[in-house]
């Protein structure tokens, strides 16, 4: 029997569910499940209504049959330059990793079910026709050389990387990958050599999973390492390569590029002096080649074209690839195209007209050092009509007012006011010294200071006693050693310059300036003409960048020799000196690319620069650097300032990159158009004396173009610092800062500030030693350092070409570096 506290409850056999709402219109929140926030492009801007949004079965077919066939013209269009009995070649590029791997033999390997005479090792480039796929094939071995690397895989539509069961890539492997994937890589293939020589045969699963791991560090979709022992596999590689749409490279498509096939020179052979004209062989690939455009013929430099003719391979069943390529190098062709008058010509700079020397022939801007005061913002301070310091505040009786004062001849201080109440002022810095958190708090009722404020100080404290040269240099020498043991740790002050005490400031640093606010205050470029570098007015000037881009970008669009046609290009003006047993080596890799319309014109350069966090060391700035950029490479002395844009297009000059920092490199070279790869290079020591560890460039930091501007304002900031000496509430006597009155007078504009964010201005100069009096903005400790900024513009240097080792010194004249301002203790 149930007890009477147990609770009553029905069974569950009388619980109804109710039945779901329904409805004949869709709500929002049911078309919100449909989509799952996918957004339909077709009918974005549209307003329909809910039951029309939902795209019905006939629409989705629909749409998705339009996309299948815009892919499939993309892939024919794209692979359109391989069909044809004269179709392009398909470049590939065998890249050996490991020291043990041989590209030859990986060649050999992978053309020997597609070519009977795949047996015959054959050096250098080899082309390989599969008939299965009716497709040609051009294998490209290269060895270790970092730069042949680079110049084979930039013309690749595919890059096989080759890897070893046994040695490990390395550390120069490592420096293959990231060089060619940081300038830009169509598709990849890894493929591991001599697999066999694992045993046991179970070991060797163990080590392809090991091989794939490593590479998917770099190339994440990489989901097979093939082998070359197997048949079957290379098989497998020889059908991708002929089937696969290359995906090619975005900056490299924009032009007109070529794999040169073959090297004519004059006939003269003992000829090495002068020039002359040269024939490059090969097929056009990316837009169409014009002879109006400049030609970049690898590290040699930019030539004009003299004429494009005809070099298509003479049909013939078969009958190997490579005598026919001799026979069309041996029969001369039609003339394709020939320049007209618009073509581009070598001048770097802009020609002189009657305007530029109208500008010369204006006076100068007035030099510094006819200034009394410093140059803050666009207005000399206490120079002209104000050449000196406003004279120092006079002491009235408390109450008195403005009209009053002006009544009074002479410091009328009340002798019975409450000096008691006030605290006493430190007199010395080991008296009495103030701790951080002793420090007064500033209120929201205290004021800014300004310039030529009333004095709070005590008026005995306006008679200021020198102290003797000895004590302040001992005082001086102490002070500065003291800082120099924290400065490696304290990177708060990284700008921080020390100027010896018998150096005039006003002198020293004549070509210096002050700003209010770094980022917004007006930077009076008519005060650094006197400095500015010789024919930096003739540098190219692009008023708005995005439209020239794309003038320059789509003029290539149009014209010009058909991409997969086989020509001879005849270059005019060639050195004949170029002609060397490098240069005629049949296994060099040469390219040449068409430089876009304005590329060959100098502008200054800016790079942006990102120094990888495992470099062992910071990167100075003008440290010499080879700096590849597309298909040029120059030698070059980069500054480097801070990342960012600002209203006033003024930029902080760095001295320094750090490890795992960014910066922008900016230098005068060729304009390059677009947002083009950047790669930056140590060179190896030249002396024969120096045990270089590798004798190739070394990779430093991989980097993006940006717009070049001449505009472009590169401040350099230094931070002359002092030393507290006595405090009175927030008047405060500073020194170490200047060592005469002179100098205090002529930086009196410029605004002070300390360590820990007060800021403050120069009130009156002490003394004949530099000791100066200034108020802040809230109370300073002893401990405390105060600082003024100045500024100055440097200007970036020029670039020269490089040629495989040997710098062409293309500097502009009157480029210089900016001088050292400090003699002691700076950089």
């Amino acid at each position: 029997m149930p007890s009477a506290t147990e609770a009553h409850h029905h069974r569950s056999s009388t619980k109804i569910a109710h039945k779901p709402f329904k409805s004949r219109h869709a709500t929002k929140g049911f078309i919100k499940e449909l989509s799952k926030g996918k957004i339909d492009r077709h009918e974005k801007g549209s307003r329909k209504t809910p039951h029309q949004q939902v795209m019905s079965k006939l629409d989705r077919r629909n749409q998705a049959k339009q996309l299948r066939q815009t892919k499939h013209q993309q892939n024919v269009r794209s692979t359109s330059v391989f069909a044809g009995q004269n179709g392009a070649p398909r470049i590939v590029v065998v890249v050996p990793l490991c020291a043990d791997c041989d590209a030859t033999m990986a060649i050999r390997q992978l053309s020997r079910s597609e070519d009977e005479h795949a047996d015959m090792l054959v050096e250098g480039p080899r082309r390989v026709n599969v008939e299965r796929f009716k497709q040609t094939l051009q294998y490209v071995p290269v060895g270790n050389d970092l730069v042949s690397v680079m110049n084979a895989c930039r013309v690749a539509d595919f890059v096989i990387l080759l890897l070893s069961p046994e040695q490990e890539a390395g550390e120069h492997g490592e420096q293959l990958i990231r060089a060619i994937e940081g300038q830009g890589i169509s598709n990849v293939l890894t493929m591991v050599q001599n697999l066999h020589i694992i045993q046991p045969q179970k070991k060797q699963s163990h080590i392809v999973a090991s091989l794939k791991s490593y590479i998917n560090h770099f190339f994440p979709d990489q989901d097979k390492v093939s082998s070359l022992d197997s048949d079957r596999e290379c098989a497998n590689v020889s059908r991708s390569l002929c089937t696969t749409t290359p995906k090619g490279v975005v900056w490299r498509e924009d032009r007109s590029w070529m794999l040169v096939e073959n090297v004519n020179w004059p006939e003269a052979e003992d000829r090495v002096e002068g020039e002359g004209e040269v024939v490059i062989t090969g097929v056009v690939r990316g837009k169409g080649m014009k002879a109006d455009r400049l030609v970049q013929v690898g590290d040699w430099g930019r030539f004009q074209i003299e004429k494009i003719t005809d070099a298509t391979l003479p049909t013939a069943k078969k009958r190997k690839a490579d005598e026919m390529a001799m026979e069309a190098e041996a029969t001369g062709g039609k003339v394709l195209e020939t320049p007209d008058e618009d073509q581009d010509d070598l001048d770097e700079l802009a020609p002189y007209d009657e305007t530029m020397e109208d500008v010369e022939e204006m006076p100068m801007s007035e030099a510094p050092s006819q200034k009394k005061g410093i140059l803050l913002d666009d207005h000399h301070y206490y120079s002209d009509e104000n050449n000196i310091m406003p004279p120092p505040p006079k002491k009235f009786p408390k109450g008195t007012s403005s009209y009053q004062a002006a009544w009074f001849l002479g410091d009328m201080s009340d002798d019975d006011s409450s000096d008691s109440e006030e605290e006493p002022p430190i007199e010395e810095e080991g008296d009495i010294p103030m701790d951080p958190q002793d420090e007064p708090s500033t209120t929201n009722n205290e004021r800014d200071p300004t310039e030529a404020t009333p004095s709070e100080y005590p008026a005995e404290s306006e008679a200021f006693n020198d102290p003797s040269l000895a004590d302040d240099a001992r005082e001086l020498e102490a002070y500065r050693a003291s800082r120099k043991t924290t400065a490696a740790e304290d990177r708060e002050f990284p700008d921080e310059i020390e100027l010896h005490p018998s150096a005039l400031a006003r002198e020293r640093l004549a070509r210096y300036r002050g700003l209010r606010s770094f980022k917004t205050s007006t930077w009076d470029t008519s005060y650094d003409k006197p400095y500015e570098p010789t024919d930096y007015d003739r540098l190219l000037t692009i008023p708005d960048y995005r439209a020239a881009r794309k003038s320059a970008v789509r003029e290539a669009l149009v014209g010009g020799i058909a991409p997969g046609t086989r020509v001879n290009i005849h270059l005019r003006n060639v050195p004949l000196s170029l002609r060397s047993p490098t240069s005629q080596n049949q296994n060099e890799i040469l390219t040449a690319t068409s430089l876009l319309r304005h590329e060959q014109k100098r502008s200054v350069t800016h790079c942006t620069i990102t120094l990888p966090s495992t470099s062992p060391s910071p990167l100075a700035s003008k440290t010499r650097l080879l700096v590849q950029i597309g298909a040029r490479r120059f030698l070059a002395n980069p500054l480097f300032s801070q990342t960012g844009n600002t209203p006033n297009d003024v930029h902080k000059y760095l001295r320094f990159i750090h490890p795992g920092q960014t910066a922008v490199a900016s230098f005068i070279a060729p304009v390059t158009w677009g947002s083009v790869p950047v790669l930056y290079f140590t060179l190896p020591p030249s002396s024969p004396s120096s045990s270089s560890p590798s004798p190739y460039p070394h990779l430093l930091a991989p980097g993006t173009h940006l717009p070049p501007s001449p505009t472009f304002t590169l401040a350099k900031r230094i931070i002359l610092t002092g030393h507290p000496y006595k405090i009175h509430r927030n008047t405060v006597t500073i020194r170490h800062m200047f060592f005469n009155a002179g100098d205090v007078q002529h930086f009196a504009a410029l605004r002070l500030f300390t360590k820990r964010g007060r800021r403050g201005v120069i009130r009156e100069s002490l003394g004949t030693h530099g000791y100066f009096k200034a108020g802040f903005d809230g109370g300073v400790g002893m401990l405390d350092s105060v600082g003024v900024e100045l500024f100055k513009r440097v200007w970036p240097r020029g670039a020269g070409g490089w040629m495989g080792g040997m710098g062409v010194e293309e500097v502009e004249e009157g480029v210089e570096g900016e001088e050292v301002e400090v003699v002691m203790g700076d950089e």
